[in-house]
């Protein structure tokens, strides 16, 4: 049974770094997507990076590119989430998502598994 399991969220300021953690497990993840989704109160679920695992191609929402920087341990089966100058607009509870393909990775509704969610808060 695969398991997505977040961490890393927290309260900082404008400016500021933040890395989010996604401990995945259940099965070999060679093959999958894994996608940081974010969803603030009031707003629709909305794409902030997504990594093809084996090959490492990465892909960002404009609102974060050059800020975010998204990466994977093998080693750990871990997917990273570095999130650089932080802006309030950031604020909203992250998750972590896995699906078997690498088509429609900015679709929250192409992925098959989620985390429960870390909440960041930026405070300007």
């Amino acid at each position: 049974q695969v398991q997505l399991v977040e961490s890393g969220g927290g309260l900082v300021q404008a400016g500021d770094s933040l890395r989010l953690s996604c401990a995945a497990s259940g099965r070999a993840f060679n093959s999958y997507t894994m996608g940081w989704f974010r969803q603030a109160p009031g707003k629709e679920r909305e794409f902030v990076a997504a990594i093809i695992w084996n090959t490492g191609n990465s892909y960002y929402a404009d609102s974060v590119k050059g800020r975010f920087t998204i990466s994977r341990d093998n080693a750990k089966n871990t997917v990273y989430l570095q999130m650089n100058s932080l802006k309030p607009e950031d604020t909203a509870v992250y998750f972590c998502a896995a699906m078997p393909s690498r088509f429609y990775y900015n679709n929250p509704r192409a992925y098959t598994h989620w985390g429960q969610g870390t909440q960041v808060t930026v405070s300007s």
